[in-house]
């Protein structure tokens, strides 16, 4: 049965701001499914004929659960469903899928993540754009999918089969959970594709424009906090109440894992745009019973300059996109003046940010690169960006990007310039994978994937987006050096911590009571008086306070050209003879730049080890025998 609603009344934008039209055919806001469609087609069904379904909700599930993977334990692997396997090398037989998606477990699993976080997968618009690539004359897409049509129907052109979406998103969620990962969805609440004024109407306007919408009280014009022409009036009950049904929805019939939802800062304005102190929706959301065991993820920003990282709710339940932890991290790998401090604190878990209202480490979702910006690769390749492809004279994307191209704008193959990408990589992702705090990559980063730099790549369905999965093979060095990071975060408790650090190496007791020790160049001198742009510090297991745990000694180098030699300090233990290992070095090759403690180089207490420019060197202590 395909089905729609006609409402008649006032059509009388800017004095009552209502927007009623008989004539147009809207999309039911509950609607759990569309008609089908692949990808591209143009749907001239919108506003103009029936086009919801009610589709067989019936499934077995085979006893299928939400995982409930503890946060603290979370890696994070955000993703597009198109983007991940549409390209040719995917060699999947249904590309640009969910089902594409589950040929690619197995590799998600050797990988080592916990958690998929999947780019918007409602229905959307992708013809939307109005924007035309200036070197291919094409006309561009809403490739990523921030602009929902609707909060419930799994997107068909994401389906090979066109009977039940439903059904086809429930199988790979099944899969994955089979799997032990986690299905997170990014959502969109703070806008939708009706757009502004010149945009269509598809549904909320036409149902009720006053209700859905923030409109300037006077002139009824659509407040902006989205960027994309209107904002959700998500506090209002009516709106309250169907985001709470659609996560409920997501949650109880589709079983997912969690959201991290858009824009989050949208949802704690009022009516007129005005900042709550209170919002009831974010409270809502962290105090539903049905979503008691979900993970809930806020970027906590909006398009209108409101910037709440650390400070977007008190609840404990909220985690955080952490953007200071992205930035305090570029900046030391871009070698600025005076960045250890701030770079000290993202490691240490944030606690300037999340220590208050009894939060915890793992309420900051730590981050160098996401979908939006650029790629990891491009970040030690690039300067500026590189958008004219996008259709606006390079005039969209962020330009404070805070990177750093080694020395030559773009492709190279020079040498030195490529081994000090390659290692400026490896050393950005040993400070994303030791953080304490929930680390997430973008896919692709642990093979090289490059955007060209192009970094805001949300019109371009084409090979800048898809990942090329040739690059496996011939990145599979750095593929490796992820892959095995990610098995040291698991393996070692230290590197996860349920709580704060108590005792620094500021404090007065002996340092085998600290739990984290920073020190200069050298254990008797004072960090914070260095040079400014190298840090080291020792983990000490034996006060890890989940579970006794190896000790670790990290050397990081934000030099640009001079290597610096560090003084290696004793291990801090009292209960055990240690010695110390290189396990990691990014300035060597596969597969020597990540080796076991048994294969790996013993380095003396008190002797010097040279860390080249923005390497990054770690020593971890075995027990010694008997003697």
């Amino acid at each position: 049965m395909r089905y729609g609603y006609r409402l008649e009344g006032a059509y009388d934008p800017s004095g009552t701001g209502h927007c009623f039209d008989k004539d147009l055919i809207l999309i039911d806001p509950y609607a759990k499914a569309f008609l089908p469609s692949t990808w591209g087609d143009v749907r001239n069904w919108l506003g103009n004929d029936p086009c919801c379904l009610v589709p067989d909700t019936s499934y077995d599930w085979e006893g299928d659960k939400q995982l409930n993977i503890p946060l603290k334990d979370s890696i994070i692997y955000e993703l597009h469903i198109r983007g991940f396997t549409h390209h040719k090398s995917s060699k999947v037989n249904n590309p640009g899928t969910f089902k594409g998606l589950t040929q690619k477990i197995d590799y998600l699993k050797d990988l080592g993540v916990t958690a998929v976080e999947l780019m918007p997968v409602s229905e959307f618009e992708e013809n939307e754009s109005i924007f035309i690539n200036p070197i291919t004359k094409k006309h561009l897409k809403n490739y990523w999918g921030y602009s929902p049509l609707s909060f419930f129907a799994p997107k068909s052109d994401y389906c090979t089969g066109k009977t039940n979406p439903i059904n086809e998103f429930r199988d790979m969620v099944k899969q994955l959970h089979k799997a032990g990962i986690e299905v997170i969805l990014d959502i969109v609440f703070n806008h939708t594709a009706e757009g502004g004024t010149d945009g269509p109407t598809t549904s909320f306007r036409g149902i009720d424009n006053t209700i859905y919408y923030m409109l300037d009280p006077w002139t009824k014009a659509y407040l902006n906090f989205s960027g994309c022409g209107n904002t959700v009036n998500c506090n209002h009950p009516i709106v309250r109440t169907l985001i709470m049904d659609a996560l409920r929805w997501w949650v109880t019939e589709m079983h997912v894992d969690g959201f991290r939802f858009d824009l989050a800062s949208i949802l704690g304005r009022d009516q007129t745009g005005e900042v709550l102190s209170n919002p009831p929706v974010v409270e809502q959301i962290a105090e539903d019973p049905v979503l008691s065991s979900t993970k809930i993820i806020a970027e906590a920003w909006d398009a209108a300059g409101l910037y709440q990282v650390g400070s977007f709710s008190t609840h404990r339940r909220w985690a955080e996109w952490n953007g200071r932890f992205r930035d305090d991290v570029r900046s030391f790998m871009v070698s600025d003046e005076d960045s250890i401090s701030s770079l000290a604190t993202r490691i240490a878990g944030s606690s300037d940010l999340y220590q208050h209202n009894d939060r915890l480490p793992c309420n900051s979702i730590n981050f160098i690169t996401s979908h939006d910006g650029f790629t990891m690769h491009d970040l030690v390749s690039y300067n500026e960006k590189h958008n004219l492809a996008n259709g606006e004279n390079n005039r969209d994307g962020d330009n404070h990007n805070i990177s750093w191209n080694s020395g030559i704008e773009g492709a190279t193959e020079i040498p030195e310039i490529l081994e000090l990408r390659w290692r400026r990589i490896r050393t950005m992702a040993v400070i994303l994978f030791i953080s304490q705090g929930v680390p997430m990559l973008v896919s692709g980063d642990e093979f090289g994937r490059s955007q060209h730099g192009n970094n805001n790549a949300y019109c371009q369905d084409n090979e800048t987006s898809w990942l090329d999965w040739n690059l496996l093979q011939k990145n599979k060095g750095l593929y490796r050096f992820f892959q095995k990071l990610i098995r040291l975060r698991r393996k070692h408790q230290i590197f996860r911590r349920q709580s704060f650090f108590l005792n620094q190496s500021t404090d007065h007791d002996p340092l085998h009571k600290h739990e984290i020790i920073w020190q200069g160049l050298d254990p008797e001198t004072n960090v914070w008086a260095t040079d400014g742009k190298t840090l080291a510090f020792t983990l000490n297991g034996s006060t890890n306070p989940d579970a006794e745990d190896d000790d670790f000694f990290v050397m990081l180098s934000g030099h640009m050209n001079k290597t610096k030699s560090f003084i290696v300090p004793e291990p801090p233990a009292l209960h055990a003879r240690r010695n110390w290992k290189k396990i990691i070095d990014t300035n060597r090759q596969s597969p020597y730049d990540f080796v076991s403690p048994d294969d790996g180089n013993e380095v003396k207490v008190g002797s010097q080890v040279g860390v080249v420019p923005m390497g990054c060197i770690i020593l971890q202590s075995q027990v010694l025998p008997k003697p």
